[in-house]
Formats: C-alpha cells, sequence, structure tokens
C-alpha cells in the first residue's frame, strides 16, 4: 500500500506541475504579457496572407522632402492647403480629403508674419465654411502629453480608453485640435475646421486602433472613420456605437457597415499592402499644389494640363490622404509588410480599406483562445510521453501537430481572418510536453539506476555500464558463446555447518560470498548462481570480453589472497569463530571454450545461466584440483587464451587427465599466482617439478623421484603461504611414481591419468 500511495503522489505531482506551466502560459495570454509575441505572430500571417488590392481607390499626397525643398519648411501658409482641397474636391471630384496634420496654432512661431497667417486662415475658411461644406477632414490629436489651462495649471490630456480606469466624463480633456482664423462679419476670429477626426497613432499604434474618444466636449472619431462616413455620403450623425459594434447609417436608418469593436472601442487593422506597394498611388504634394495653381493661370495650355491631371481616373471617387512621408518629420513606424519604418499615413489608409472592406480580423474570445490551449497541448503532451512500442511515431506526430496547428492558423487567416492564437498553445504545448519528456528522462534514468544496481547484484559495475551504453540486451533463449566458466567451492565445508550456528554460519558466508564475488565483479564476471557455499560464474557473457579467461584467471588470484586476508581477520576476531574457520580454503576451477549462455527456465521463471560440455569440465577442474593437491585448476583451453593477453599469471603443468564423464584427455595446469607474487623459492620449486614431470613422462621413475623430492619441500603450503596440507602436487607425482614402479604402464603409455572421483 505504501508503494502505491507513493506512486500515485509522484504521478499526482506529475500532472500538477504539468497543469501549473499550462496555467502560466494562459495567464500570461490572458493578461498581455504575451502580446509582443503576439504581434510578430501576426506579422508573419500578414506575410504569409501577401499584398491584396484595395477595396476602395486611395491616393496618397505626401509631404515629402522634394515638397519642402520647393515650398519651405514649416510652417506653411494654410493657403495651400486650401488650394489643394479645392482642387481635389472641385475639380477632381474625390470622395473626401484627410489632411493628416495638426494645424495647431502651437506650431506657429512667434516670428512669423501674423498677418499673412491670418490671411491664410481666411481663404482656408473660405474654402471650408461655403454653404455646401466640402469633404475634408483635419486632424485632431491626445498625443500631447501636457496642456497648460486658464489658471496656469498643468494637466494630462490623456486618450479616453474605455479599458482604462473609469473617469467622469468632465475630467476628460478634448483633443488637440486644428484652429485658424475665420472672418465673420467685421470680427476675425480663431475657430475649428468643420469636421474633425483623431489621428491618435501614438497611443493607438499601429496594428490596434480606437474608433472614437468621448471627451467632455463631444464624441470624436477616427479620421478614417469620418472620412468613410464621407465616401458613403452619410450624415454628420450617420455614425453610432451599439453593443460594442461601430454602425455606419444612412439619414432613413438602413445600415451601410457594422464593425466589432474590441473593449468597446477598439478596431484590428487589416493590413492591404505595403506602404510602396502598387496598391498605394502616390503623388508629391508639391505637384498637386503646382497644378492646382495652374488651374487659375492665365496661359490656356497651362490650364488645360492642370485640369487633365485632376481630371485622371487615379482621382475620380477616391479618398486623399495627405501627410508628411519625409523620415526628418519623424511620423514613421514599422508596420506588418515593412520592417523599416514607414510614413504613420498609411495606417489611415489601411484603417480606411478595413473599415470600408468590412474585412475586420476576428480574433477568438479569451475562453476560446484557454481551450485550444489547453487542447493542443493535451494532445501534444500525450503524444509526447506515450511509451511502447510507437513510442517514436507518437514523438513524431506530437511534432505534426504543432506543425498542422500552426500551418491552419495561417491558412485560416488567409482565408477567413480567422485569429487562432499562436503563441500560447504553442509555448505551452512545447514546454508542457518537454517538462513531462523531461520528468520521463529523469524517471527513466532513476529506473535505469535501479536496473543497473539489480544487475549489479549479478554483474560487475563495469559491466552494467558497458551494457546500458551500448543498449545490448541480453540475448531471449539460448545462443552459444565462447566463455570461460569458474567454479569455486569451499574445502570440507560440511565441517563448518556442524561447528557453527545456523546464524553464524549465514554470517560468515555472507561475508565470504560478498569478497569473492566483488571481485569476480571487478573483473568483468557475471554471477550465474550460488549453489550453498559454491560461487559459479561466467566471464565473456552477456558482454563478449576478448580478454575474458585473462580476467577469470586473474580473478582466482585475487580470490585466493583475500581468503588469506579473510583467515587473517576471523582470527584477529578471537572465540567468534571456531578453529576449522581459521583454515577456511577454496578450491577454484576455470575453462575456456564454447557453452550455451541465455535465459534458460520455464516461461514465469527463469535465470541467465550457461550449460554445455565445457561448463561441466570447469566444474571437473574445481572438484579435481584436490586430487592433484591444488587449490586453482584450469584447462590447458584457459591457459592459452589467458597467455594471449599477458604474462601476468604464472601456470603450473600438472598433468593430462581423463575427468569422470569424458573420453577425451584435458592438459591441466595449476595457477601459481600472479608474476608479481612469484620468489625464488616458488621459481625453484616450478622448475624442479618441470623435470620431474618430464622424467614421469619417460617413465624414468626413479629420476622423476629424485626431482619431486626435492621440489616437494619447496611446496606454497610447506613454505608458509597456505596452511600446512600433507597433499602437494609433489607428494602426488611421488604417490603415483611408486604405483609405477610397481606396475608399470608398458610401452606406448601417452602419460594420461584416468581420475576416478569427479
Amino acid at each position: 500500500m505504501v508503494r502505491i500511495s507513493k506512486k500515485l503522489t509522484l504521478a499526482l505531482l506529475r500532472w500538477l506541475l504539468l497543469a501549473s506551466i499550462l496555467l502560466i502560459w494562459s495567464g500570461l495570454d490572458h493578461f498581455g504579457k504575451l502580446e509582443f509575441f503576439n504581434e510578430r505572430t501576426m506579422d508573419w500571417r500578414f506575410l504569409y496572407r501577401w499584398e491584396r488590392p484595395a477595396p476602395v481607390k486611395i491616393v496618397y499626397v505626401d509631404v515629402d522632402s522634394r515638397s519642402i525643398e520647393d515650398i519651405g519648411n514649416f510652417p506653411w501658409s494654410r493657403e495651400i492647403f486650401a488650394e489643394v482641397a479645392k482642387s481635389l474636391v472641385d475639380i477632381a471630384h474625390v470622395k473626401a480629403v484627410g489632411f493628416d496634420f495638426l494645424l495647431s496654432p502651437q506650431g506657429i512661431p512667434e516670428v512669423a508674419d501674423g498677418e499673412k497667417v491670418k490671411q491664410g486662415d481666411l481663404k482656408l475658411s473660405s474654402f471650408l465654411f461655403r454653404p455646401a461644406t466640402p469633404p475634408v477632414v483635419f486632424a485632431a490629436s491626445f498625443a500631447a502629453e501636457k496642456l497648460r489651462g486658464l489658471n496656469g495649471q498643468e494637466t494630462s490630456r490623456s486618450f479616453p480608453y474605455l479599458a482604462a480606469e473609469q473617469r467622469s466624463e468632465a475630467d476628460i480633456e478634448p483633443p488637440e485640435r486644428t484652429s485658424f482664423y475665420r472672418q465673420l462679419g467685421r470680427t476675425v476670429v480663431a475657430v475649428d475646421p468643420p469636421l474633425l477626426g483623431f489621428i491618435d497613432t501614438v497611443n493607438g499604434g499601429m496594428r490596434t486602433v480606437p474608433l472614437f474618444a468621448p471627451t467632455s466636449i463631444k464624441v470624436y472619431h477616427h479620421m478614417a472613420v469620418e472620412l468613410a462616413r464621407l465616401y458613403w455620403g452619410l450624415p454628420a450623425d450617420g455614425v453610432k456605437v451599439a453593443n460594442d459594434r461601430l454602425r455606419f447609417v444612412r439619414a432613413d436608418g438602413t445600415e451601410v457597415a457594422s464593425l466589432p469593436l474590441r473593449q468597446g472601442q477598439l478596431l484590428d487593422v487589416n493590413w492591404f499592402s505595403a506602404w510602396d506597394s502598387e496598391y498605394n498611388p502616390r503623388i508629391g504634394f508639391n505637384t498637386v499644389l503646382g497644378y492646382a495653381q495652374l488651374l487659375v493661370s492665365e496661359k490656356p495650355e497651362e490650364k488645360k494640363a492642370a485640369q487633365e491631371f485632376f481630371a485622371q481616373d487615379d482621382f475620380k471617387d477616391a479618398i486623399v490622404l495627405v501627410g508628411p512621408v519625409d523620415r526628418l518629420l519623424q511620423d514613421v513606424a514599422e508596420t506588418p509588410f515593412d520592417p523599416s519604418p514607414v510614413p504613420r499615413v498609411g495606417i489611415h489608409g489601411n484603417l480606411l480599406k478595413t473599415i470600408i472592406s468590412g474585412e475586420t480580423l476576428r480574433p477568438l474570445t479569451a475562453w476560446s483562445g484557454h481551450v485550444i490551449t489547453f487542447a493542443l497541448t493535451a494532445l501534444v503532451t500525450v503524444l509526447a510521453v506515450a511509451g511502447g512500442s510507437r513510442a517514436v511515431f507518437a514523438k513524431i506526430m506530437a511534432v505534426l501537430s504543432m506543425g498542422v496547428y500552426t500551418m491552419l492558423a495561417f491558412s485560416v487567416f488567409d482565408g477567413s481572418l480567422l485569429v487562432l492564437p499562436l503563441v500560447a498553445p504553442l509555448g505551452a504545448a512545447f514546454t508542457t510536453s518537454f517538462a513531462a519528456l523531461t520528468w520521463d528522462i529523469i524517471e527513466e534514468q532513476r529506473q535505469r539506476g535501479r536496473i543497473k544496481g539489480l544487475f549489479g547484484t549479478y554483474l560487475s559495475p563495469e559491466l552494467v555500464n558497458r551494457m546500458v551504453e551500448s543498449e545490448q540486451d541480453p540475448k531471449l533463449g539460448g545462443h552459444e558463446e565462447i566463455i570461460t566458466a569458474y567454479f569455486s567451492d569451499i574445502e570440507s565445508f560440511s565441517g563448518f555447518s556442524e561447528q557453527m550456528s545456523p546464524a553464524l554460519l549465514v554470517e560468515l558466508m555472507n561475508e565470504y560470498l560478498t569478497a569473492c564475488t566483488d571481485i569476480v565483479q571487478e573483473e568483468g564476471g557475471t554471477l550465474d548462481k550460488y549453489i550453498g557455499d559454491a560461487i559459479v560464474a561466467m566471464f565473456g557473457a552477456p558482454l563478449p570480453l576478448a580478454d575474458h579467461a585473462y580476467r577469470a584467471c586473474i580473478a582466482t588470484q585475487r580470490v585466493q589472497l583475500r581468503i588469506v586476508e579473510l583467515r587473517e581477520k576471523w582470527k584477529a576476531e578471537g572465540d567468534k569463530w571456531p578453529p576449522v574457520v581459521h583454515g577456511l580454503r577454496a578450491r577454484l576451477g576455470l575453462n575456456t571454450g564454447p557453452a550455451i549462455i541465455g535465459n534458460m527456465g520455464s516461461r514465469s521463471r527463469f535465470s541467465y545461466t550457461m550449460m554445455g560440455d565445457n561448463v561441466n569440465l570447469a566444474a571437473r577442474m574445481e572438484s579435481g584440483a584436490k586430487s592433484l593437491g591444488v587449490y586453482t585448476m584450469v584447462t590447458d583451453a584457459t591457459r592459452q587464451a589467458c597467455e594471449k593477453h599477458g604474462d601476468r599469471v604464472v601456470f603450473r603443468f600438472l598433468d593430462r587427465i581423463i575427468v569422470k564423464g569424458r573420453t577425451q584427455p584435458v592438459p591441466v595446469h595449476q595457477i601459481v599466482c600472479l608474476r608479481e607474487n612469484l620468489t625464488d623459492r616458488r621459481r625453484e620449486c616450478l622448475d624442479l617439478f618441470a623435470k620431474g614431470v618430464e622424467r614421469y613422462l619417460q617413465q624414468d621413475w626413479d629420476g622423476a623421484v629424485n626431482f619431486f623430492q626435492q621440489s616437494y619441500p619447496l611446496e606454497f603450503s610447506r613454505a608458509g603461504t597456505y596452511p600446512i596440507h600433507e597433499v602437494t602436487p609433489s607428494s602426488v607425482f611421488l604417490g603415483r611414481c611408486a604405483d609405477m614402479r610397481k606396475e608399470p604402464p608398458g610401452p606406448g603409455w601417452d602419460g594420461v591419468f584416468k581420475m576416478k572421483e569427479k
């Protein structure tokens, strides 16, 4: 129950973490913290859709550097604005003219000739206030930061957004407006033009524009709104706001257009083209002014040229926008189509196209965006963490899902101007799935560590690491592999169990088996099994080791040396252990050759093990070592395989024997020691013994006995390295020589000795 509870707790913690990431993205989007990135994705959508023809004819009259050079620096006499506007309305018959200039009295320097300024204003007012009011819109702006009132105090002029903090209508300052002089009877007074439209592009930006501004004086409409009203020929009160929509209505009440408003006031601009597009016809202000002045020329050819200029189709039924385009005037900004800043007058043109065409952007509601974010994140995360045989396919589908949704968002925008959210859904899907994958990787590493720990009880840590890094799994079932089989057994173990309590015996065996197994694993061996006090291991599987025989031979000598250390330790622990423990010795046997390796057993329970004739032969080496008076005996195959990788291991040829259960003789050797532990005494013993074996095989029994008698006192057990024991290879062969004298083998004897015991 504890394990299940812990597992459920971790699962709950994981999903809470993933849900929190999703909520963070939704919160950032809801509170506008992703606006910068959302604007970038909108730019990409416009670029994907690319430019479109204008649904309404708009002509830009540029106040450019050439115009300033020809006419002179600002401020210009307002008479020239009257000349241009009159020519466009009366001669070119345009639908409307918008001046993207704030002709404020504050823009007139004190050194200006007041009389000339007044005369220019009078010329403009005589045009604007004639009985049939011309369709000309002048600008008003909320962009000024400070105003000085009549009482001398400064007040802020901020744009009256409906979504801003609530203010009483009396507190809302009107915009800074265009004004000039007008003759009223005998009096000249400062007045506003008949029609104003605000151009609050500083606050409104280049993507989202407020279409109206309620103030303490009146409701001001954006210049584009007033120009659209004039284009449709609607009355002054033909623009109405109700139910988050801006409606254009005829005098008879019929509706011409209805625009959805975001936050009750804002409209997203639908960008139709770049500034320098073929869809934006442009002409210099100085050119238009020049032709306007030629209309009153006394030269017929000049007057005719001017009339032909204004009669061209570009002007007919068009809306004309007059605005500054010179970069020195600093009225520039970036657009979705223009990464380099372009004149802001272009926003009025694109806003006009949006209003008149009715092709408004269709952003989803906030809740719809949250639902999409949740759905995409859930889909991508589930696919990303899917396991099993189709895990790779699922992860590919996770990536494709985000790609398909992105293409869907672009395609839907291209076809219907529906704005599907991109930043929050993709950001949430990617980070949440990435976090889920990271969790899985951490969990996988934890499980891998656990598996390595479990395998570490059977294999050496180095071998486990190699298996993990090579991504090789042990083959299921049996397969043939050349290995070195390792067997060890404690000598006379039954005597231990008779003299010790079960608890003490378990403690002893755990210490002994741990020490021996650690050495085997350190040398790259794989633990096969424990059989009581016996250790069965293999070198060269499940991962191949080129020097498995060499490693196995070294392991035997390290084990023997470790047993010596353990005996000294047990002796030092006093009466804890019976005397039999102080003399604990183990016999080890090795054989190298092909064996069947694999998972063997029943379907419900199996073990990774080895079997075959060569495995059995290794076991015979361990059991047969006793009859030859040695503690580590190996076959000639192991010796040859070991010596291919170095001479650190010292061997002594013992005999050619036929072990029980076999018919073919096997040359066997004793592993004497490691080269660094070979003393002169041992070297002399090996030399004398080898000469004795040579005489023995020649049936020179007396000569053999002579050498064996010399080697016998030098045997390792009698040299003090191991406990004194009466059986040694020299004593064994002395006994054989005595037997051979009595019953000589006769001619043709091959020196093979047939063992009668396992």
